[in-house]
């Protein structure tokens, strides 16, 4: 840990990785794919890393949101299959075919561009059709005309349709109904005219635990990947991956009636003792969470008072009197010895829990941990 070039960092668990992606291959059997999320810096647990450990236990595949975490991923592995879910502007569309990587289409403007630029590397893109069943963000409207200009894609000779796929809104059993069977309906729409699709996918993490009717032949799994839970009907085995971990800075004593932090937005009202954290909301930590979350030092509670900075937060540390500087910190974990949940903290800064995982910073170092020991640590300096 000597390594470490901050008293605030992740550690992170890979053995738990590990473990939740053989829980869900065990869960969805052979016949269903594995396209791994692993975008937002996998969920803030460090792509690089993660993608190896995914890759290895029953992962067919790496999903991310944006061309430069594919090529991020591309430039450590390169034989992974990396599926980009978002989209691709026209200018950039080289450097996913001199890559090698999945893209996902939803015009024939983009279908041609690629077939062009698959002709001058001698390659044939391969694509995923995104395909808009109510989420009404990215993808082909449901209608005939999309489906008319999905098949003019499947013309064109130089560009290979591996895939088709949808998102489920999660709004609720109806909906997701329908627009699962708005996929369906396409397509079938499709293959009466021989177009047929090796992948065909609808469901992230949570739906691929609560409606296994709808898993087609391949999920993509987020967040159930570092063990966070969001689903409601199904069971899964989890084991969280991430720990968040500080040390105590600075410890000082203030009279009754002193404030701490702009504006004094929490004041003493007793004789307190102060512990100083250098966590901010530049490492992604909530300031929603001034004067309501708490972190765990020695097995206890320390309420957070005044409001959070951008570097730093203060906790009251009056009924831990033991507490002395560079004392091991909790920030957040598994909700395990007193320690702040996920879904605790969630709550009360009003996100959800992907949110507040994928917020951590990069300047905060990973240490990552396998079989008790620590194997890797990571400093972020360019």
């Amino acid at each position: 840990m000597d390594q470490l070039i901050r008293d605030t960092y992740v550690e992170i668990n890979l053995d738990n990785i590990a473990y939740n992606m053989k829980s869900i291959k065990n869960m969805v059997g052979d016949g269903v794919a594995i396209a791994a999320v692993l975008k937002a810096d996998a969920y803030g647990h460090g792509a690089l890393e993660v993608a190896k450990v995914v890759m290895e236990n029953g992962a067919d595949y790496i999903a991310v949101a944006t061309l430069s975490e594919a090529l991020e991923i591309r430039r450590r592995f390169k034989d992974y299959k990396i599926l980009i879910m978002g989209h691709t502007p026209n200018r950039l569309l080289e450097h996913v075919v001199a890559n090698n990587i999945t893209q996902t289409i939803f015009s024939l403007e983009q279908a041609r561009l690629l077939s062009q630029i698959g002709l001058k590397y001698g390659k044939t893109p391969v694509v995923h059709i995104k395909y808009d069943t109510g989420f009404n963000r990215l993808g082909f409207k449901d209608k005939e005309e999309s489906i008319e200009e999905i098949a003019r894609i499947a013309q064109i000779k130089n560009i290979y349709i591996e895939g088709i796929f949808s998102h489920l809104a999660l709004t609720g059993d109806k909906e997701n109904e329908i627009q699962y069977n708005t996929l369906i309906s396409a397509i079938e729409r499709l293959r009466k005219r021989g177009i047929r699709f090796k992948y065909m996918h609808i469901e992230d993490s949570i739906a691929a635990v609560d409606y296994p009717q709808y898993r087609l032949n391949m999920i993509r799994p987020g967040a159930i990947i570092y063990g966070i839970k969001g689903f409601h009907y199904g069971k899964l085995d989890l084991k969280q991956a991430l720990t968040f971990k500080s040390r105590i800075s600075h410890i000082k004593k203030i009279s009754k009636g002193e404030g701490v932090s702009y504006d004094y937005l929490w004041k003493a009202e007793r004789n307190s003792i102060i512990g100083t954290l250098p966590v901010g909301y530049a490492d992604g930590y909530p300031r929603s969470l001034s004067n309501k979350g708490f972190v765990t030092i020695h097995g206890k509670k320390a309420p957070i008072v005044g409001l959070i900075c951008m570097d730093q937060l203060m906790v009251d540390l009056t009924d831990i009197p033991e507490a002395e500087v560079g004392d091991e910190v909790i920030v957040y974990s598994n909700g395990e010895n007193n320690t702040m949940d996920l879904n605790t903290m969630a709550k009360l800064a009003g996100t959800n829990k992907n949110e507040i995982i994928s917020r951590i910073s990069r300047r905060i170092p990973k240490v990552y941990i396998r079989n008790g020991e620590v194997v890797k640590i990571i400093n972020y300096i360019k």
